[in-house]
Order: structure tokens, then C-alpha cells, then sequence
């Protein structure tokens, strides 16, 4: 009776060892899943394989510690080898072009901060296209630059409105090679732009609004907490 009640104890232990040492392996085996899922989520060259060109987006990631472009969504203007140049597009100021300005009489006109680079410079882009000699096409009738005097006049007469143009105060520039080395670094998501975005959409949550458009893994990073340490 001793011996047998010995014997089932050590089964008892052995069932016990066998079962803890599954769900240790039940265990390790989520770890390394969730690890997996969290790495190809960061893993955003490998998720987003589109190439930068001028008119595209390009959206920061989602822990992006830089002020300037946390949670930031940037027209790109030109990309080629010497470099790239666009403006963030959900950043605006608390200050308005005629408050900027006292020669723009029309007060509906947001500015918005484009990026660091001549940052106390004015800079615009539009879809007045001919209207405005000196213009440079951009993409899908976008366009940048032209004659400031020109662009002044057709906004003080009511012929130009806030539909049609944006304002930033400095642009966000990158060296040549600069942009690849941070699309190396998971720093930006590269999506086609949209035009409705570009010249009428000026909320925060544009950032959010886009990449859950774009469904599927983007949708979960569009959740992701800026301070991960929070959540």
C-alpha cells in the first residue's frame, strides 16, 4: 500500500511536470508568434515596396520621435538624385495667412507647417495651374510656386479661394540619398496621394484616416499608441 501510494504520488508530480512544461511550450511558442507579428508590422519596407516619386505621400511611423513629423503626412513635391522636398500637410498653425500677411484681405486662408527647412519662408501650392506664371506641375494638376504678386491679386479679388490653394511656412527637404537611408530605416510608409487630401484637408487625424483606409496591418498601426510605454 506504502509503495503504491509512492507511486502514484510520482505520477501525480510527473502529470503535473508534463502539463506546467506545456504550457511553458504553449507559452514560449505565443511569445515567438507575437514577436513574429510585431516585427513584420515594424517591418515596413517589406510590408509597403512602393517607391517614392514627387506626388506620392509619404506617412511617418507610428513611433516617430522627431516633433517635426510625429504622426506626419508630407506631399512629396520632387524626388530625384539630388534629393527630395514636400510639405507636411496636417500641421497647421494657429495663425492665418492675413494675420501672417496684411497685404491678403481674405481671412479664410490657413497657413500650415510644411517642415524645418526656411521655416519663417512662405511657400504654396495650387491648382490655379496657367493662372499663375512659373508654376511647376507636381502631379494630378497640383502645382508649386509661381508669381507670388500674380497669386496676391487673384486671392484679394475672390478669384483664387482656400479650395484651390495651401500655404505652409517652410518645407521638408531631404539630401540625395537621405530619404532612401530613412525608408531603410521603417521611418516612412510611401502611399499615392489624393487630391482632396492635399489642398482641403488639414486635420491631425489624417495620419490615422489614411493608413486605416489602406486596411489590413496599416489598420492596426493606425492604432498603435504614439507612447507605447502608456498602453
Amino acid at each position: 500500500m506504502f509503495t503504491k501510494n509512492i507511486v502514484q504520488t510520482n505520477v501525480n508530480i510527473i502529470n503535473r511536470i508534463v502539463l506546467r512544461i506545456g504550457k511553458n511550450i504553449l507559452q514560449i511558442r505565443l511569445k515567438l508568434t507575437i514577436i513574429a507579428v510585431v516585427e513584420d508590422l515594424f517591418n515596413i519596407k517589406k510590408l509597403n515596396k512602393t517607391k517614392p516619386e514627387k506626388g506620392m505621400f509619404l506617412i511617418s511611423e507610428p513611433f516617430m520621435e522627431d516633433n517635426f513629423f510625429k504622426r506626419s503626412v508630407v506631399y512629396l513635391c520632387e524626388h530625384n538624385e539630388d534629393g527630395a522636398f514636400g510639405f507636411v500637410i496636417n500641421n497647421i498653425l494657429s495663425i492665418s495667412l492675413s494675420e501672417l500677411m496684411s497685404d491678403f484681405e481674405n481671412t479664410e486662408f490657413e497657413v500650415g507647417f510644411g517642415g524645418p527647412v526656411n521655416s519663417s519662408n512662405l511657400y504654396y501650392i495650387h491648382s490655379l495651374g496657367d493662372k499663375i506664371e512659373g508654376s511647376i506641375c507636381i502631379h494630378d494638376d497640383l502645382y508649386t510656386g509661381g508669381d507670388f504678386e500674380k497669386l496676391q491679386l487673384l486671392i484679394n479679388t475672390g478669384i483664387a479661394t482656400n479650395h484651390e490653394v495651401r500655404f505652409f511656412l517652410g518645407y521638408s527637404g531631404w539630401t540625395s540619398g537621405q530619404l532612401e537611408r530613412e525608408l531603410e530605416e521603417n521611418a516612412w510608409i510611401i502611399l499615392p496621394s489624393e487630391k482632396r487630401h492635399i489642398i482641403t484637408s488639414t486635420d491631425k487625424e489624417l495620419w490615422k484616416e489614411l493608413l486605416s483606409e489602406m486596411g489590413g496591418k496599416y489598420k492596426v498601426i493606425s492604432n498603435f499608441p504614439e507612447d507605447p510605454s502608456l498602453n
